[in-house]
């Protein structure tokens, strides 16, 4: 996979009357790539991907995708970009193989649509209306009609809102195709165990401001925890003071530490056997995407 910038995002502001939604906003998505932007609802990504994708004007600072400004050069980059909103954008009566057949006539890009409708897995539902379609079912076809773009950048919102497990295979199996084929793809999305598995870069926004980028592995591995369980409980007040880290009562013998650091464990060993308290289990390892989210954003709901 390349490294090309595909999308760039620089000092970015989105306004609304008042509101401040979106406050001096920088991060890059790139081609081969699949980056996650994450965040509390409200917190700025929705508006920051419109503008993106030539649906919202910024206030200020500049967004190129391609190359190209959105706001002014959309119709351009249209042919070039695949959007997958998280809901609508199809009439209720319209049924899936049509739709899809339209969709890639307008980008006239070799798409096939009875090939991609099996790809999404929809190939009996081809003529089923809209409106009968669950809501997993709906979420593949609004895939699939971003497929047919043959996007050389893809904007995906809640891709796997709603899709039950196969589906959300099949999802992941897709993007990882894109991303594979080149494809810089931007997935926003507020479920942190589907970003952890499909993303090769996360972007964290909070309160309308980017707060963590980086590299998947970077952003979880930054941050290590430790969690040891005993034979019985402890005085974890005491131990916090010997460690210089707070540690949290998971249960009543198993105790948690949010940040570890390197020489943690050891600390936390040579105190317990002072204390003549004997270890059940103890290991460290790599925090996961929940526990960075909750430490980075406000109130941790995604």
């Amino acid at each position: 996979a390349t490294t090309t910038e595909a999308v760039l995002v620089e000092d970015l502001r989105v306004v609304y009357g008042d509101l401040v939604a979106v406050n001096g906003v920088s991060f890059s998505a790139r081609a081969g790539e699949v980056t996650a932007v994450l965040g509390p609802n409200g917190a700025g990504k929705t508006s920051t991907i419109e503008v993106c994708e030539g649906f919202r004007r910024a206030a200020s600072g500049t967004v190129r995708v391609l190359g190209h400004d959105p706001d002014r050069e959309q119709r351009l980059l249209s042919t070039r970009m695949g959007v997958m909103l998280q809901e609508g954008g199809v009439y209720p009566s319209a049924r899936p193989l049509e739709v899809l057949s339209l969709y890639c006539s307008l980008y006239d890009r070799g798409a096939d649509p009875r090939a991609l409708l099996d790809r999404v897995g929809l190939a009996d539902r081809a003529t089923a209306t809209w409106r009968r379609l669950s809501g997993g079912e709906k979420q593949r076809l609004s895939l699939a009609l971003a497929l047919a773009a043959r996007p050389e950048v893809a904007f995906l919102d809640e891709p796997t809102s709603g899709v039950d497990v196969n589906g959300r295979a099949t999802i992941r199996e897709i993007v990882a195709e894109l991303a594979g084929n080149g494809c810089a793809v931007v997935i926003a999305t507020h479920e942190l165990d589907e970003a952890e598995r499909i993303a090769d870069r996360v972007v964290v926004f909070d309160r309308g401001a980017v707060v963590a980028d980086g590299p998947l592995d970077e952003i979880r591995g930054g941050t290590r925890e430790m969690r040891i369980r005993t034979a019985g409980p402890i005085d974890h007040d005491a131990l916090a003071a010997a460690i210089g880290q707070p540690v949290i009562v998971v249960a009543a013998t198993e105790y948690l530490v949010e940040s570890a650091g390197r020489h943690t464990m050891a600390q936390m060993s040579v105190w317990l056997a002072d204390h003549g308290i004997d270890v059940v289990d103890m290991r460290a390892g790599a925090a996961s995407l929940e526990d960075v989210f909750r430490r980075l954003t406000a109130d941790g709901d995604a």
